[in-house]
């Protein structure tokens, strides 16, 4: 089958930072599926694992997110077969979705949004999974409770995570949702997706949402420029607010730390590949949110966040899609598909 893979870190304008090869079908485990593959996109953990891990020259094939058709089942199955379509994220600890078979454990898998093509249901996955995790299962926000009208913050509104919190918040919360985005173009989709408020974060954040009637915020995801703004979000934490973070903890010292801790802010961190990774009890969560997210695109309360799709799957493609995320100015998903 053909795949794309990367032997040894290089910079995305190298040609063999990502190269076509051709690797065996893989066959599936006792809860496997194996997909055939019909598009990726790539997220901000393909060029840092592309970047940062050394295969020492054995291919490694990156990628997550994915939309497919199902081709093959392990003898232990249980929630889908032959010929489902589907969307996933995938596991980090296995080989990558730039392939054209993929196996993925079917805990982790939803069923694709039969309103979406394959190019749009595979821009959600981990973005919609990443947000999903940290507002209601990380942080306990209920999903459905209109009668929550607390203050979000979503740092990085027009990313690819915080352009599907936007619309979680929106759909399934009374949250009150501040975005924050710096050019013409973000701030419109950040308004577009239905952010009540935008906030631009090149400039200093507690003006801006005082401005707003505010004194602090209730809950701040932070899901791009964490350390530059940890300052900033350790003074506008509410008491006994909460703080959620996926870029770790760089810029957070011992004051930032020591106001949180004053405050009794709960700071929560988010990994998406957690669950598939250590095999918790709550592997299989991934699919219900999957199939929640799905069923919330086909009633229309969400859409796809996908921006920009590349034609064929091709190490070419995967390089200027990589390029394009690790440029840091890339608005919503995109997405490589087709063979």
């Amino acid at each position: 089958m053909r795949a794309i893979a990367f032997t040894k870190p290089l910079p995305i304008d190298d040609e063999n930072a990502l190269v076509d090869i051709t690797l065996d079908r893989p066959k599936p485990g006792p809860r496997d599926l194996v997909v055939k593959v019909e598009a990726v996109s790539v997220n901000p953990v393909d060029f840092k694992v592309r970047r940062s891990a050394d295969p020492a020259g054995t291919p490694r094939v990156l990628g997550f997110d994915a939309a497919g058709t199902v081709v093959e089942t392990g003898g232990e199955t249980q929630l889908f077969k032959v010929g489902d379509t589907v969307f996933y994220a995938g596991s980090i600890v296995r080989p990558g979705t730039d392939a054209e078979f993929h196996a993925v454990d079917e805990r982790i898998v939803g069923r694709k949004p039969e309103s979406l093509d394959f190019a749009g249901a595979a821009a959600l996955p981990l973005t919609a999974l990443t947000a999903w995790e940290l507002l209601f299962d990380r942080i306990g926000v209920v999903p459905g409770s209109a009668d929550d009208k607390r203050s979000l913050l979503v740092l990085g509104g027009a990313g690819g995570v915080g352009s599907i919190a936007i619309q979680l918040a929106r759909a399934l919360t009374g949250l009150t949702v501040i975005a924050s985005a710096s050019r013409p173009e973000t701030v419109a989709f950040a308004k577009d997706l239905g952010a009540h408020h935008i906030v631009d974060h090149s400039r200093p954040l507690a003006p801006q949402v005082e401005a707003l009637g505010l004194k602090a915020v209730d809950i701040i995801l932070a899901f791009a420029g964490t350390a530059g703004h940890a300052a900033e979000i350790a003074a506008l934490a509410a008491p006994e607010g909460h703080v959620g973070i996926i870029e770790g903890v760089d810029g957070f010292g011992p004051a930032e730390f020591g106001q949180l801790s004053q405050k009794a802010v709960g700071l929560q961190f988010e990994s998406m590949f957690a669950r598939s990774r250590f095999g918790t009890p709550a592997i299989e969560r991934q699919h219900e949110i999957l199939d929640r997210v799905s069923a919330l695109v086909d009633a229309g309360a969400i859409r796809t966040t996908l921006t920009k799709t590349l034609s064929p799957i091709n190490a070419a493609n995967l390089r200027e899609a990589h390029r394009l995320v690790e440029s840091g100015r890339m608005i919503g998903k995109v997405v490589v598909a087709g063979w």
